[in-house]
């Protein structure tokens, strides 16, 4: 099995994560086309559910099978890897046939009594069936992290991502003529079926990869696996618990915002709408270069993991600078992107405007959703899972109550919403930070920030006085693609001059790097 270096296994994700988003974004763009925006918000009044389910299932294994199977890859020890995976399959496996039931019996009363519109049922129906296959999946993709390959669990994310464009708008026609909530469960099949094949596909690489035979006492080793049980579980429940807090907050958003705006004075149908357009619009353009942040993060824990199993403490805080600067560096480029052209890129997208004023509240603040993986990968692979736990349920809860505060107020109503995201998000990463501080000596480059605030600035504006000046009799699209185009030349250009990414990780970008490393001063 090829294992790529820190860099070059985060190239991969990144180049798989890109090509994910942009399909990904085709898929909403696609649903919201057809089902409208109360179609889109009935069909995200459910994915937080799923969320909620899907990692109670996962118990947090995907992250410590990653982190214990790069110590023991480290140790070359592979019977210590077979009892891994074998431990963490049962546990799954088992929580996953106790699950997918529960939640088909519990759908009528979630669509009933906790969310405020009852045709999110069959929605909810529809996506059951997922949980069981991510459950699997996702162990397999925590054994290909943990073996540093990348390559495997990237490619199937791009082919879920197919697939699932390309039934989309078959299920949701389908299923239209039945009503609005028939077209959004539509939409949750063909994400199923996406996942189906992703997992056939994650599954046929790993028999064909794979230096151990699982099935050969297989029972065997489950009832020997008892060390190797609480070991996942130390790192497995912490990290649980911070995404539980997670999809808690999440599933709890909608409630909490819909009876909000109810007390605002906002109509069901109204509200359902202006949480599609919060949720199912603004957050995922918003979200859209977290990809990059997180292909650093999926590689972090397996990567500080192995240097800290051979205490090459530098090392570890090379790799936490080096992820922090590319978040930034990336992420930057996103808040300018999205601040200075939140209107017309939503046009462009969904064809409407109005959830545009999400978009720019939000955006200058986000660099702190794309900082804040890294950290807690960091905090996953240094055994500190359960104070990233405690920094996630601080963030959930101020959250969640400024909702409340916020939205019930009819001068603010989804707007309060938004602002609460955000606060509890950089509350949040906030916490991370100072938590990493206090176990890494890590240096502060402050030069290296305002460096990056100067780039963010000169590129915006830069951006925004192309837009409003040339070509403003053409179409809005070109003088869009133009100034898209400005705001990126100029931010990479700055990126190059002001030295804020390496000679070595330019380097390494496919066909252009070593052209463009040259450009970079040597330090």
């Amino acid at each position: 099995m090829s294992k790529q270096t820190f860099l070059k296994g985060t190239l991969v994700l990144i180049l798989a994560g890109f090509i994910t988003r942009v399909l990904g974004f085709i898929n909403r763009i696609v649903l919201a086309r057809f089902v409208g925006v109360e179609g889109v918000g009935l069909y995200m009044m459910a994915v937080p559910t799923l969320s909620l389910v899907i990692t109670i299932t996962q118990l947090g294994l995907p992250v410590a099978i990653s982190k214990l199977v790069a110590e023991a890859e480290a140790q070359g020890d592979q019977r210590k890897i077979k009892k891994i995976l074998v431990v963490s399959l049962s546990v799954t496996g088992t929580l996953s046939i106790l699950f997918t039931p529960a939640l088909i019996l519990l759908a009528p009363f979630l669509s009933e009594n906790i969310f405020t519109d009852n045709r999110t049922y069959w929605p909810l129906i529809a996506i059951t069936p997922v949980v069981p296959i991510v459950a699997i999946s996702s162990v397999i993709r925590g054994y290909f992290q943990g073996k540093q390959n990348m390559r495997p669990a990237a490619a199937s994310q791009v082919l879920e991502q197919v697939v699932r464009i390309s039934l989309v708008a078959l299920c949701t026609t389908a299923f239209l003529p039945y009503g609005i909530e028939y077209a959004a469960a539509g939409a949750m099949i063909s994400s199923v079926i996406g996942e189906l094949i992703s997992l056939i596909y994650l599954a046929a690489m790993f028999k064909f990869k794979k230096k151990i035979k699982i099935r050969r006492k297989f029972f065997k080793s489950v009832k020997n696996g008892k060390e190797t049980f609480n070991q996942l579980m130390s790192i497995a429940l912490p990290t649980t618990g911070s995404r539980f807090i997670g999809s808690i907050s999440w599933f709890i958003e909608p409630i909490v915002v819909a009876n909000s705006l109810a007390i605002a004075g906002v109509a069901t149908a109204l509200a359902t709408k202006q949480y599609g357009g919060l949720s199912g619009y603004a957050l995922p353009l918003l979200m859209l270069p977290s990809f990059i942040t997180f292909s650093l993060s999926t590689s972090l824990v397996p990567a500080i993991s192995e240097a800290m199993a051979q205490n090459k403490l530098k090392l570890v805080e090379h790799r936490l600078q080096q992820a922090l600067r590319l978040s930034i560096v990336s992420g930057g480029l996103a808040c300018v992107v999205l601040y200075v052209f939140a209107e017309p890129l939503m046009i462009v997208m969904y064809g409407s405007s109005q959830s545009a004023i999400f978009v720019q509240i939000m955006a200058p603040f986000f660099i702190f959703h794309y900082i804040q993986g890294p950290l807690q990968a960091v905090l996953q692979a240094l055994n500190l899972a359960k104070a990233a736990m405690v920094n996630s349920l601080i963030g959930a809860a101020v959250k969640t109550a400024l909702i409340f505060v916020l939205a019930t107020r009819p001068s603010l109503g989804i707007l309060g919403a938004s602002l609460a995201i955000v606060i509890g998000m950089m509350l949040v990463t906030s916490l991370h930070f100072a938590t990493v501080m206090k176990v890494i000596p890590f240096t502060i480059y402050i030069r290296d920030y305002l460096k990056s605030g100067l780039t963010m600035i000169i590129s915006g504006v830069s951006g925004f006085l192309v837009y409003e000046n040339i070509l403003i009799h053409s179409s809005f699209v070109l003088r869009l693609m133009i100034a898209l185009c400005v705001t990126t030349i100029i931010y990479c250009i700055l990126l190059l001059l002001l030295n804020l990414v390496e000679r070595d990780e330019v380097k390494r970008i496919p066909y252009i790097g070593v052209r463009l490393a040259r450009f970079i001063p040597v330090k």
